[in-house]
Parts: C-alpha cells; structure tokens; sequence
C-alpha cells in the first residue's frame, strides 16, 4: 500500500491532512467527514487499528522498519504532518476569515455538509429497516449535541483526559465535531487557546534562555493540562479507531447510515445564519480568553433575510458542494489506481 503511492499521491495525502486539520479546529466542523468525502476514511481507521500491542513489541524490540510498515506509517506519518502544519497555517486563516467574514466561511462548511451527505448517502443501497433506525438514531444524537448548553470550565485533570478522549471523535467519527463538544464541555478555551499558548510561550522562552516559567504555578498547570489533553487524545485515538474497525467489518451498513445521520444532524451547529453567544460573568461583562479574546458560550440561529449578503452566501454554500464534489472526484481516481 506504501509503496505503490506516486508523489502527487503523498502531496494530496499532506492536503487531506491540511484539511483535516483545518476542519477538526473549527466548532461544528468534524476533520472525519474530509476523510470520509476523500475516500481514505476506511484506510484511516483501519491504519490506526494497527497502533496496538504487536506494533509497540516491533518498536520496543527495535525493528523500527516493520513497525513502520505495519502501522502503514508513510499514510499516516504524512496525514498528521498535514494536519499539525495546518494547526500552525491553514486553521490561522481560519480564525482570520471567521472573525471578518463569518458568514461565507459557516456557509461554505454548510455546504460541504450538504455535498457530503449527497455524497454518502448516493452510494449507499442497503436500506431497511436497522439501517433506517440508525439513521434517525445518528440525527437525533446529531442535533441534540446541536443544541445543548455548555459547561462551566474545569481544570480537573481526570475530566482534561476524558476530554482529550472525546474530542478526536471528529478526527474519527464523522459528523461529531470535537471542538463543539469541547466547547459544550466547557474546555475549548482552556484545551485549544490558554494551554497551547502556553505551551508557545514556555518554547519561546526556552530558545531564549529564559526557565523562570518553573516556578510560574499557573503555566506549569496549563502544561500540565496540556500533557493529561494530549494522552486522552492519543487514547481516544487509539481506542475509537479499535472500536470503529470492528464495527465496520461486522456492521458496515448500520454504522455508515449512523454516520449520514451525524452529519445531516451537525447542520444545526453549522448553520450559517446564526449569531454568536459569547460568555459573560455576574456582572454582565464579557469574558476573555488568555489572548484577549471572547469566548463563545454557544450560538444562536435564526432564518435569514433575503438581501445581496444572503445570496452571497447562499452562492458560498453552492461553493463548498463544489469543493466537496470535487473531492469525489478525486477520491474515486484514487481507488481505481489502486
């Protein structure tokens, strides 16, 4: 499987991962549904399914090559550099384009939705009656999630690590957007902006020779939670990836009806006609992150009006289905080449 990828192959391999990155950093947006839309979804989970026991006995016993075969490391080794080059690129773009023209970015993430629930449900020919549950089933969880209202904070390191747990079901799970539901689990801030930050802070004081960040109580705690985060990441990881393997050998067609029910259920988070509910306190001030900037409690959707923005946006929704269609295109050349 390794050996048979062209360059142009390990180039969009490194694009599916600036993608994935890219998707999974945006609230209500799951990296799952790129993986899935792209057809290397099944190559992913069942990839990561390879990072067990056999695989650390290969790397402890030092034979690193076959670990590295069997792990199908050069899929997975250029998917997360993607996507980690895209933390530091692509999802900055992100953050810019969200906060100056957020509704021609939501609406073309509503579009990639529509085109991704086309895309699926248009191969998909095994309806009855289990599988037509399944599909309600994954639309009501969908929307649910949708509409519930976030927690308060919490630093407790067992909740960090059941939140790390958690938040790569979007990496996994498509339709399951893990920075919505760090957000609801009242952690986005804390896991995604004031722990990461400083960790850039303690690296840039590290290079400057600076270590007074040791006896700084409070960075040592956002490192700390850091750390738990990305263990129950990595955790979560691994155990989804077991778990959706299995499920997708013995309940194939249930588990891709759930999985269309999860992402027409995330239109609700998506929707592009909404306005942003930011945190205040007691006294109705608002709340800041450690940058300086609003943290979102959740969002409130409303019809739109029909005006030149809103056929804008409707044209921009008409862009991500292109955008996504495309991807099919792609993903179907690259399965009859292999």
């Amino acid at each position: 499987m390794q050996s048979t990828r062209t360059f142009t192959d390990k180039l969009f391999l490194i694009l599916k991962g600036l993608g994935m990155g890219a998707a999974n950093k945006v609230p209500g947006v799951s990296g799952g549904v790129v993986a899935f839309v792209a057809g290397f979804y099944e190559e992913f989970i069942y990839s990561l399914q390879k990072v067990n026991s056999k695989a650390f006995k290969l790397l402890i016993n030092g034979r690193f090559k076959s670990f590295y075969q069997y792990i199908n490391g050069r899929f997975l080794g250029l998917l997360f550099f993607g996507m980690v080059v895209s933390y530091f690129s692509v999802s900055k773009i992100l953050d810019y384009l969200i906060k100056h023209y957020e509704l021609f970015v939501w609406s073309v993430f509503f579009g990639m939705i529509i085109g991704s629930i086309y895309y699926i449900y248009k191969d998909f020919k095994d309806w009855n009656y289990k599988t037509y549950l399944s599909l309600f089933i994954g639309i009501i969880v969908g929307l649910s999630i949708s509409f519930l209202n976030p927690a308060k904070e919490n630093d407790n390191l067992w909740f960090v690590f059941f939140c790390g747990i958690i938040s790569v079901s979007g990496m996994t799970l498509p339709g399951f957007s893990g920075s919505f539901i760090l957000i609801l689990l009242g952690n986005y801030v804390l896991l995604l902006v004031d722990s990461v930050n400083a960790l850039y802070d303690t690296v840039s004081d590290i290079f400057s020779g600076n270590f007074n960040f040791i006896e700084n109580s409070e960075r040592i705690r956002k490192l700390k939670v850091l750390v738990v985060f990305t263990l129950g990441s990595v955790t979560g990881l691994v155990t989804f990836s077991h778990l959706l393997s299995y499920i997708l050998k013995h309940y194939k067609s249930i588990t891709l009806s759930a999985i269309i029910g999860f992402i027409v259920g995330s239109l609700g988070v998506v929707w592009p006609w909404k306005k942003t509910i930011y945190q205040i306190n007691d006294n109705g001030s608002l709340i800041l992150d450690s940058t300086g900037e609003k943290i979102i409690a959740n969002y409130k959707r409303f019809m739109p009006e029909l005006n030149s923005e809103t056929f804008y946006a409707v044209a921009f929704i008409v862009l991500g289905i292109t955008i996504v269609l495309a991807l099919e295109v792609y993903g179907k050349k690259t399965r009859k080449i292999k």
